[in-house]
């Protein structure tokens, strides 16, 4: 039988309506620890606010004109992979969940993983990683790494060695954790707990971060070894539901791929799951 959105989706979601403002939407994504929810209107989706939004205009404080318009929603009685592919194709973590136009649940891309990870999907990762990502040298100077994330449009990234060794990752967390707010304007105090879209969580912390400092974040002037995390890495002959088993029980949306003897060949990302999916439906219906 196939597996439905319906079967996966969750019913409890988080929304906003409008009219409504910025902070309205920061209430909500505080709350309920989310990175992202669709934003109703007379009981109709209308459109999806997160945080790139609020990011892409800080000076707006209008929810109708930070929200993205027309979002790509699905049917609870379409397949999870109607819902990958929607997912893939437009770039997107979440979809809303409608009958008709009311709202009634939400899949991300987290909830699909946690179904790939319990399909058998033997196939290696290998045609799926992605051989091109922007890599940091564990010497490099953190606010130069941090330069390079930005720059290169990254929410992580691998860190190598001299020898080109893979030795850790560092991301938008970690780069948090190692700033320092300069002229903070107000101060929100935010924890994770076991959300709806859990793994997303510390993107949040980064946005409202950013949002109530008016001034940039400064980053200390360390090593990027002395910020960097353990990798958490997998080989390029290791099955598609294993790796995506390890993303859900770690709660991690990319994964290093590292040669046997520990050099990095490249990144599995968790959309790439989603198209390794995909291509098993065609093989064993899903």
């Amino acid at each position: 039988m196939s597996i439905l959105v319906r079967d996966v989706m969750v019913r409890d979601v988080a929304s906003v309506s409008i009219p409504g403002s910025r902070d309205d939407v920061l209430k909500t994504l505080q709350d309920r620890k989310v990175s992202g929810v669709p934003v109703i209107k007379k009981g109709a989706v209308v459109g999806m606010i997160t945080r790139t939004d609020l990011l892409r205009n800080r000076e707006e404080d209008q929810t109708a004109l930070l929200m993205t318009r027309d979002p790509a929603v699905i049917a609870p009685d379409k397949s999870i992979v109607e819902a990958s592919r929607l997912l893939i194709r437009h770039d997107i973590r979440r979809l809303p969940v409608v009958e008709g136009k009311e709202l009634v649940g939400i899949i991300t891309v987290a909830d699909i993983i946690r179904v790939a990870a319990d399909l058998g999907i033997k196939e290696g990762i290998e045609h799926y990683l992605e051989k091109q990502t922007a890599v940091l040298w564990s010497e490099m100077p953190l606010p130069v790494a941090g330069s390079i994330m930005e720059f290169a449009g990254v929410q992580a990234c691998p860190v190598i060695d001299t020898s080109l060794k893979l030795v850790g990752m560092i991301s938008d967390r970690d780069l948090i954790k190692a700033s320092v707010i300069e002229d903070s304007v107000e101060k929100t105090d935010m924890s994770a707990d076991d959300g709806e879209d859990t793994w997303m969580w510390d993107r949040v912390m980064q946005t409202i971060s950013k949002y109530y400092t008016v001034s940039r974040i400064k980053l200390k002037d360390i090593f990027v070894r002395e910020a960097m995390v353990p990798p958490i890495t997998a080989l390029k002959k290791e099955e598609v539901s294993k790796c995506a088993a390890i993303m859900h029980k770690n709660r991690i949306d990319q994964m290093p791929v590292v040669t046997p003897s520990g050099k990095l060949m490249g990144m599995l990302k968790d959309k790439d799951i989603l198209i390794a999916l995909v291509d098993y439906s065609q093989r064993a219906p899903v």
